[in-house]
């Protein structure tokens, strides 16, 4: 019987900017900008009582809560903090499986500190986080991932849950489908639809059924609505990519304002790589025109990209094979993936 932990930390990128503004402190805000086409990275509790979100457009969040404050995201920051994370993590179990910045699965079956429960490990995990960052952060417990994951969002913030092995089932029974990582609100609507409501509906349909509905997820969906979940906390899990995309608060549809966002968005993804040592392949530049229709374009190579200006040429290259640009330009993105990490050739820029 696997021991695992959901660490997840509490509103981290407006937690951060709280804890370095004193000013921020109890008020609402926004991690984003508070432009017509901006979008939340990140909202506050204070924000959140509003209903204000992440992913949500910012105009929309103004309207919701019109004290709003939004901040600037100031990445580099986030990643310094999930690094000092990191290590504390790494003081009681070297089996860590990182799902972002501010959340992570620990295998804590055999922890390196000789705690006698999870539970205790977790606290312990979670009064060291708050020292050494002064941020807080909840924590799932339980047998498996899927169930230490819901358990992390049931005492939010700042708390901790346990869901052991004799109510699993139970636990996920009483559940609104909703509620069921990684079934979002698609899947939920046509799960209603169906007749399935909560947990108890969907283990009450043969896996027969919802193969028929729902594709290859139908037998996963059909042992998630058991409490049962085999998968390892996976601590070399390769990320396959690196992107980074911005929206404009105006159409672009001069190149040389286009090209500056472009080399803007690929420095993002080349701090990332720095910082991962992990070096991509294939680079791929994404517009979104002003009728929202989205264009790609793509080039790979024998080796990976291993400098930064590199990286710009190619990103210049697949960006001026747009052009004419007909119609104005409203998102851009850059992204590395194919990621290895041996030396590789430099790219054939031809398109």
């Amino acid at each position: 019987m696997r021991k695992i932990i959901h660490v997840d930390m509490d509103a981290f990128y407006a937690s951060v900017e709280q804890r370095d503004n004193p000013e921020l402190r109890g008020k609402p805000i926004a991690v984003g900008f508070g432009s017509k086409r901006g979008v939340v990275a990140a909202a506050s509790y204070e924000a959140r009582k509003f209903g204000v979100r992440s992913a949500m457009p910012s105009v929309t969040a103004q309207r919701k809560c019109p004290e709003l404050i939004f901040v600037p995201p100031r990445f580099e920051v986030y990643r310094a903090v999930s690094m000092q994370i990191r290590e504390i993590f790494a003081e009681y179990t070297p089996l860590i499986e990182p799902l972002a910045l501010d959340e992570a699965y620990l295998d804590v079956t055999e922890n390196l500190r000789g705690l006698p429960t999870a539970a205790s490990t977790a606290a312990e995990i979670r009064h060291r986080i708050f020292e050494t960052t002064g941020l807080t952060a909840s924590a799932g417990i339980s047998y498996n991932k899927f169930l230490a994951k819901l358990a992390s969002d049931h005492r939010k913030p700042n708390g901790q849950f346990v869901i052991p092995p004799e109510r699993g089932a139970a636990f996920v029974e009483n559940l609104p489908i909703g509620k069921f990582h990684g079934i979002g609100p698609v899947t939920t609507e046509k799960m209603n639809r169906l007749g399935i409501q909560t947990g108890a509906d969907l283990r009450g349909k043969s896996v027969a059924f919802l193969t028929q509905h729902f594709g290859k997820a139908g037998s996963w969906y059909s042992t998630i609505s058991r409490g049962e979940d085999n998968r390892e906390v996976r601590p070399n899990r390769e990320r396959k990519s690196s992107g980074s995309e911005t929206t404009f608060h105006d159409d672009l549809t001069d190149p040389s304002a286009i090209e500056r966002e472009v080399l803007a968005q690929a420095d993002e993804v080349w701090a990332w790589c720095q910082n991962a040592n992990a070096y991509g392949r294939t680079v791929t530049v994404k517009i979104k025109y002003a009728d929202f229709r989205i264009a790609t374009r793509s080039r790979s190579a024998a080796g990976s990209v291993r400098s930064q200006a590199a990286l710009h040429e190619a990103s210049l290259v697949l960006i001026r094979s747009i052009y004419p640009v007909e119609k104005g330009i409203r998102l851009v993105g850059v992204s590395l993936s194919n990621f290895e990490h041996a030396n590789g050739a430099q790219l054939d820029l031809a398109i």
